[in-house]
């Protein structure tokens, strides 16, 4: 565990030596960990320096989330989008600092996140598209509520995003990924969206499909 930047991590550096290599950095889910993502690092591309980041607050009597979510008496649920936004921007502070401290390419920052993570992936990209360049969000949506209200399409020509959902996803609606193609359309940002016949997941058909897609934007 590193724990010498703002945020603990795990790394896993490139197979091979590389000069400046390809970050990539990974977010987990509400009330999971950094060991979780970084279950993929053996499988994913040889010249990528990977970085699996805990989030900040802590889940008794385990895990992490990077915001919280709340229930009202009813049994909806509601995000606290300024927690949210703090690690939006905690993040935003944690991609540079990878970068003063590791050997890696700092127009070559790349983000995958899982549920939770993926929103904060979204977020961090429309909020700091200088600083990303692929993103690979798996099992989230676009929450608007944690993105800056002004968004300048010729910001974010450069971004690619790989999308997917589980269609029968019990945690995050179908729907809600579902209108994402749509409002990155909108914003002229390239994009990919698949979906899978799993739940809140990752099947291994979409693990295959996301790291064939990232290999090729490297």
């Amino acid at each position: 565990m590193e724990t010498s930047l703002s945020l603990d991590h795990l790394i896993r550096k490139p197979k091979r030596e590389i000069e400046k290599a390809p970050l990539l950095i990974l977010l987990h889910g509400y009330g999971s960990n950094e060991e979780d993502l970084f279950s993929f690092a053996s499988e994913l591309p040889d010249e990528l320096f990977i970085v699996s980041v805990r989030a900040p607050y802590s889940l008794p009597p385990f895990g992490n989330a990077w915001y919280t979510i709340n229930f009202d008496t009813n049994g909806g649920k509601f995000s606290d989008d300024d927690q949210a936004i703090n690690s939006r921007d905690l993040i935003a502070k944690f991609i540079d600092e990878c970068i003063d401290k590791y050997p890696v390419e700092a127009t070559n920052v790349n983000l995958l996140g899982f549920s939770q993570g993926a929103i904060l992936s979204y977020a961090v990209a429309l909020t700091y598209p200088e600083k990303i360049k692929n993103i690979i969000a798996l099992s989230g949506y676009v929450n608007v509520d944690i993105l800056p209200k002004e968004r300048a399409s010729e910001n974010y020509t450069h971004l690619d995003f790989y999308c997917s959902h589980g269609s029968v996803d019990q945690v995050i609606p179908v729907d809600w990924a579902r209108r994402t193609p749509g409002f990155l359309n909108k914003l002229g940002i390239n994009n990919s969206f698949s979906e899978f016949p799993v739940g809140h997941g990752v099947a291994p058909q979409n693990f295959y499909e996301f790291r064939d897609w990232l290999q090729k934007r490297l």
